[in-house]
């Protein structure tokens, strides 16, 4: 058959470069790597043969071959196989977002301590297979797709090009054969024809594989359940890598959930809470959910339908002992035992959160760092339980530098206050500084800052929170009692120059007096009806058409630029340069809350007039 040469995608070259580099101490990771895509292909097979008939295989199986004298490693399965196609997509390319990051972090690996705390990114990103060229001088692999007739041969020597070309007499499944480089024990490359180092790397990382693992007549593995099993009888280091089998994140889980209903329905459960966040947290197309099993048998990869979308991190696996071996997606999404199972798995993950937060203080602050603002998007679906998500959230508020819940900040409120006050926008230096804070900071009051995007929606779709409401600092009027209340005379006098306001500043759609600040002299605010600055920013970066947003423009009255503003329009209400102050003292208000100005340009030039003239 004609053999083609091709060249690997940059981003693939460039981990190529890596592996050859040999970027970890730990090697030994290459063949857990092949075993775990062996077991996936194994149970693609399993379930396309309770599909069709056709496809179903006998005793699904995993080999290992090892020849010392070729210098060899072959690990062979009876698997569902690849297409030419899927060859080329799977490794000649790294078709997953995130593969600057993944390149990135890989390169600040390099080097790291060998005591297994440097961080171990292959299988994070989906490219475990590259992680044979830290051992192989050269690689071959041969796949036959079950149901084809044809197969595949794809060889590469790590050097930027691998060669591919078609063969009639491949069996069914994929045969990976790595020619290794000489043992080099000093560079922790050690032998890996040696059957006491295989046995050694496959009990320590693979025992819980569901298919046999064989070398010769022996199996390696034990082939238990870890699910099925109790604490007691499982370590520590069994779970670890159980999580690393089946969320490609080589970190250690932040907690281990294990649970098991019995009665009508019965179903174990094994969970694992992540301690960071995947890179593709937030894309839509990214695969997440939980591995479906039905009586130990593997149904699907990525059961979206076993946890609400809020809680999309958490990785693990559900056996059911009820539902059918066909059981598809669809059947899935109208299940009521799914529903059931749903609304119980996502109990206990926000009950182990708040088991967190009391017992392990780092670990909370860890997870809500990486999940937090993922959490607080079930604050939106009305079917979802607010109060638990509420009970674990946690937030930056001007009452300390550390985040707090929302029960310690019911415990501080002052006496005379009953409302939970907030405020969005970018960053929590930006809110910190806002002219807004001036007046709940002189009386004492705290306010929580919320900058993650959800913040904006959630806090009118929740209302409330042990029966307090939440009320936004920058929108409609404050309540704050205030030693400087205006009196029905200053109201009076300020009247002629509020309505002038109003009719000048074309941008505004009221301006009236505030007691809310006490420093600056003006600030914008949102009517009880209106949306926020920020929340408008999002919805136009979501390509959404919005009307003109006209806002409100609160002045105080103990402020020097505003009380001589007053007083420049009773003496000279003409003067065509008080239009000009007005727009400066709006463009200050709508800086000073990180907005931004219609015309940078002229705000310059009047501002530059008018310093000029001080001088």
């Amino acid at each position: 058959m004609t053999t083609e040469t091709l060249e690997f995608q940059a981003e693939a070259r460039q981990l190529l470069d890596l592996m050859v580099h040999s970027i970890y101490s730990n090697k030994d990771i290459f063949l857990r790597e092949l075993i775990s895509n062996a077991s996936d292909a194994l149970d693609k097979r399993r379930l396309a043969g309770l599909k069709d008939e056709a496809l179903r295989a006998d005793d699904l199986h995993i080999d290992l071959v090892a020849d010392q004298e070729a210098r060899t490693l072959t690990v062979r399965d009876n698997g569902i196989g690849m297409t030419r196609d899927e060859v080329v997509g799977l490794i000649g390319t790294i078709a997953r977002s995130g593969t600057a990051e993944m390149l990135r972090k890989l390169k600040e690996s390099k080097g790291k301590d060998q005591n297994g705390e440097q961080a171990e990114l292959i299988g994070q990103f989906g490219v475990g297979f590259y992680s044979v060229f830290m051992v192989a001088e050269r690689t071959t692999l041969l796949t036959r797709k079950a149901g084809e007739t044809t197969g595949v041969r794809w060889e590469s020597a790590g050097d930027g090009t691998y060669t591919i070309e078609t063969v009639e007499d491949a069996p069914e499944g994929t045969s990976v054969c790595v020619h290794l480089r000489p043992a080099d024990e000093e560079d922790a490359l050690y032998d890996y024809t040696d059957e006491r180092k295989i046995r050694e790397i496959v009990k320590r990382y693979s025992d819980f594989i569901s298919f046999p693992v064989r070398l010769g007549d022996d199996t390696l593995n034990s082939m238990k359940a870890l699910w099925a099993r109790p604490r007691s009888e499982v370590s520590e280091e069994e779970y670890r890598e159980f999580y690393r089998h089946v969320s490609h994140d080589w970190t250690d889980p932040l907690d281990i959930i294990q649970m098991r209903a019995e009665g009508t329905f019965e179903y174990e459960a094994l969970l694992f809470l992540p301690s960071r966040a995947p890179q593709d947290l937030y894309h839509r197309d990214a695969r997440h959910g939980l591995q479906l099993y039905v009586k130990r048998v593997f149904i699907l990869d990525d059961s979206r339908e076993l946890l609400p979308d809020h809680l999309r991190f958490v990785k693990g696996v559900v056996d059911a002992a009820d539902l059918s071996l066909n059981i598809s997606r669809e059947i899935l999404q109208q299940d009521r035992h799914i529903q059931l199972i749903r609304r119980r798995l996502a109990k206990k993950v926000l009950s182990s959160v708040k088991d967190l937060m009391k017992k392990d203080a780092d670990k909370y602050r860890t997870f809500w760092r990486e999940f937090g603002s993922v959490v607080k998007e079930g604050l939106l679906d009305p079917s979802e339980d607010h109060k638990a998500i509420l009970d674990i959230a946690s937030f930056a508020s001007t009452g300390g530098e550390e985040p707090t819940t929302l029960a310690d900040y019911l415990d501080r409120m002052p006496e005379g206050q009953d409302k939970i006050y907030f405020m969005t926008g970018d960053s929590r230096t930006q809110l910190a500084n806002s002219p807004h804070m001036e007046a709940f900071r002189a009386k004492g009051y705290e306010v929580l800052l919320l900058t993650d995007q959800v913040d904006e929606v959630w806090v009118e779709a929740v209302g409330d929170y042990r029966d307090t409401p939440f009320q936004s600092i920058a929108r409609g009027a404050v309540d704050l009692p205030s030693d400087e209340e205006a009196s029905p005379e200053q109201a009076e006098s300020y009247a002629p120059v509020l309505a002038w306001l109003n009719e000048t500043l074309g941008d505004v759609k009221d301006v009236r007096l505030t007691t809310r600040l006490t420093s600056s002299p003006a600030c914008l605010v949102s009517d009880n009806d209106g949306i926020t600055p920020a929340l408008e920013k999002m919805y136009r970066a979501m390509g959404q058409v919005l009307p003109p947003v006209q806002r409100i423009l609160e002045l105080n009255p103990q402020h020097p630029l505003v009380s001589g503003l007053r007083t420049a329009h009773e003496q000279r209400a003409d003067d065509p340069s008080l239009a000009e102050s007005a727009e400066l003292l709006y463009g200050t208000a709508l800086l000073a809350e990180g907005g931004d100005l219609a015309d940078p340009a002229r705000f310059a030039s009047l501002l530059a007039d008018r310093l000029s003239k001080t001088l």
